[in-house]
């Protein structure tokens, strides 16, 4: 397959994957590594390319947004952005080389949260109950890895908000999608700023990744989560092993 047609498959996928579950960078990320950009590149191009997709999910979603009892929305979009900005400044102090020795691990840890975070999340729920502090708190870790890394990362913060005793998961998904983009936001600015954007590859990406976003942000309602969820985690078990066998 064509680098051009591989990334935009992929771009496609992973928009629709973020807008219905997450896991979106598994297929972006490797796509870009195995048509020939440098890791740390790959990952800053992929963040960009899937930013305009997690604001038309965010649309798409609209109608479902609700503010949380205690912590709004809206006062969790500044600490998404300050987490954001924190993860990229990281990822971009971080040698090439190390970046090449940890990206195995961090798609073990999005392939492990993705697959056990909501089984994870349910048994937490029956003995923890959090504050608004810790929600902050939690908020902002989750956004530094975002900007840093940000496998599942939607998915984490949707576990950290039903601790909280949010239960309205059209609400969280709704909330996910516009937080993940404003945590991108600074992240992105950072990247652009720092040259570590590949634009030929990243805005092949970033158009379909909008498309596949909004497809999937219309269609994932009609579609069975739990199959959503076991195709993606296979997928992503895949492509973690990839990555170990690379190294």
């Amino acid at each position: 397959m064509s680098s051009p047609l591989l990334l935009a498959a992929a771009s496609f996928l992973a928009g629709a994957m973020n807008a219905v579950a997450g896991g979106g960078s598994f297929v972006t990320f490797p796509a870009l590594v195995w048509s020939g950009v440098p890791s740390v590149a790959a990952n800053a191009s992929s963040s960009v390319a899937l930013f305009p997709g997690s604001f038309a999910s965010a649309w798409a979603y609209r109608d479902d947004f609700r503010s949380f009892e205690g912590v709004s929305v809206r006062a969790l979009l500044p600490v998404s952005l300050a987490g954001g900005l924190t993860g990229a400044m990281l990822l971009l102090l971080t040698p090439q080389t190390t970046f090449d020795a940890v990206i195995p691990w961090l798609l073990l840890l999005g392939t492990l949260a993705f697959a056990f975070g909501q089984q994870a999340g349910a048994r937490l729920r029956q003995r923890i109950r959090i504050g608004p502090a810790l929600l902050l708190g939690g908020q902002f870790v989750l956004s530094i890895y975002g900007g840093y890394f940000g496998g599942a990362v939607g998915l984490m913060m949707m576990a950290v908000w039903s601790l909280f005793g949010v239960s309205d998961l059209r609400a969280m998904n709704a909330a996910k999608t516009l937080l993940v983009g404003v945590t991108n936001t600074v992240a992105v600015a950072c990247f652009i700023v720092a040259g570590e954007v590949w634009w030929t590859q990243t805005l092949l990406m970033a158009l379909g990744a909008v498309a596949g976003g909004y497809v999937g942000a219309r269609v994932g309602r009609r579609i069975s989560p739990s199959h959503l969820r076991l195709g993606i985690t296979a997928f992503n078990v895949a492509m973690t092993a990839a990555f170990f066998l690379r190294t």
